[in-house]
């Protein structure tokens, strides 16, 4: 064990010895005072997997967050059978670290009501929350194993940190993050064949609170019923770091509005739901914009590229790659269209590419090397030096002209007298 965990179990123990001798209802405590650390078996909750810990675990919930500062509620190793939603919904600002530590505890929903396993609600400001080292299994007739939601502009719910989650066989989505929710990390854990989505962000749908700033580290979103990671109702402020999406049903991640940063992700064998390669599609789907460094993308079965894009904005690529073997040998790296708005540059990337509708990217130092974009005098991207456009007409000539040509015998020959 890590010497931290060490440290939080021996504050439990001592806890415990100072109340031994008491009734447990008189043991336990209101409130957790800033910097107490209580645990949930001074509440009665057993962790034996057979007994229903719902009324325990709340109670213990209810202690930690009943003063203004919050507390640390220790789950301590076991299995906690629930058949109700467990609440945190401070009436309070909290402006300190507080949470659950749970390193072993497993939380056993037997909910069967599509009602959530944990919701984490703010209609304060509440910061520095720290959920950390719960393993939640769902019944599969639940909601979202974690939901963490902030409706309006009024309220905050923000520096939080999800840390060594394992969230499975939910209901629904293995997490939910809704409306105000910001500057956050969720590090290191594991969305695993949850029905819905291995994890959702959303702005709030009534267009009062904004999702941003929330980085994934570490992440693993695998065989779920919809999408790995799903990024909805116009949020795009989120990144993912480190992260591997595989055999979901559908795409790894759809980003309807665009994502701000994929660094060094993995996206293999998505479109699990797919009859075969040829009705599958791309790792990741998105709209708008996006940077996307290291990335790559490999398949065996039915995922057919790194990317599917239809851009409304920038698109920069870097080092990434996308293949296949197998019936996937097909598979490369990106399908692209865009707007007249949009442009995608990529560079040192590996893998075949798709341009549709017109629709031109720049590549610099690809698989064939060198660089290549729009010879066409309409195109976008021509090829320029300073203040001169070069591009090849008709008759395969190469001309240059001061400024954007008008038609395609505009400007000089190059290379003629």
């Amino acid at each position: 064990m890590q010497r931290r965990d060490l440290l939080a179990l021996g504050g439990a123990a001592l806890a415990g010895s100072a109340l031994s001798g008491m009734p447990a209802a008189q043991a336990a405590p209101h409130q957790a005072p800033f910097g107490r650390l209580i645990s949930a078996s001074d509440f009665g909750a057993t962790g034996d997997g057979r007994t229903d810990d719902t009324v325990a675990l709340q109670a213990a919930l209810d202690a930690a967050y009943a003063g203004e500062d919050g507390g640390l509620l220790l789950i301590p190793s076991g299995r906690y059978r629930i058949t109700a939603t467990l609440r945190i919904a401070p009436k309070a600002n909290i402006t300190r670290q507080s949470g659950i530590l749970g390193i072993g505890a497993r939380i056993l929903s037997a909910i069967t009501d599509g009602s959530d396993i944990l919701d984490i609600s703010s209609r304060s400001t509440f910061r520095f929350l720290l959920i950390q080292g719960l393993d939640i299994h769902g019944s599969g007739k639940d909601g979202h194993g974690i939901r963490l939601s902030c409706p309006g502009n009024r309220n905050f719910l923000y520096n939080f940190c999800l840390r060594d989650l394992v969230i499975q066989g939910c209901g629904k989505n293995g997490c939910q993050l809704i409306g105000n929710v910001f500057e956050g990390q969720i590090a290191n854990c594991y969305f695993r064949n949850n029905h819905g989505h291995g994890a959702s962000f959303h702005h709030d749908p009534a267009g009062k609170g904004i999702l941003s700033a929330v980085r994934v580290i570490g992440g693993v979103f695998g065989e779920n019923g919809i999408h790995g990671a799903a990024m909805l109702d116009g949020c795009y402020d989120v990144s993912y770091h480190g992260s591997y999406f595989l055999l979901n049903k559908r795409f790894g991640l759809v980003a309807e509005n665009g994502c701000t940063l994929l660094s060094s992700c993995g996206f293999e064998n998505n479109h699990e739901g797919a009859d075969d390669f040829s009705r599958g599609d791309a790792g990741i789907w998105l709209q708008g914009f996006a940077t996307l460094v290291g990335c790559t993308a490999y398949s065996m079965f039915r995922q057919t590229h790194l990317l599917r894009a239809t851009l409304t904005g920038r698109l920069a690529m870097v080092g990434c790659s996308g293949s296949g073997d197998a019936r996937a040998a097909g598979a490369g790296l990106a399908v692209l269209r865009g707007d007249p708005r949009s442009s995608a540059t990529l560079i040192g990337c590996n893998g075949s590419l798709k341009n549709e509708g017109g629709f031109e990217a720049v590549e610099i130092g690809s698989g064939d090397g060198g660089l290549r974009c729009g010879g066409d005098w309409q195109s976008r991207t021509l090829a320029q030096l300073g203040d001169y456009r070069l591009w090849v007409d008709r008759r395969g000539r190469l001309r240059i002209k001061k400024g954007r040509p008008q038609r395609d015998d505009d400007g000089s020959l190059v290379g003629v007298a």
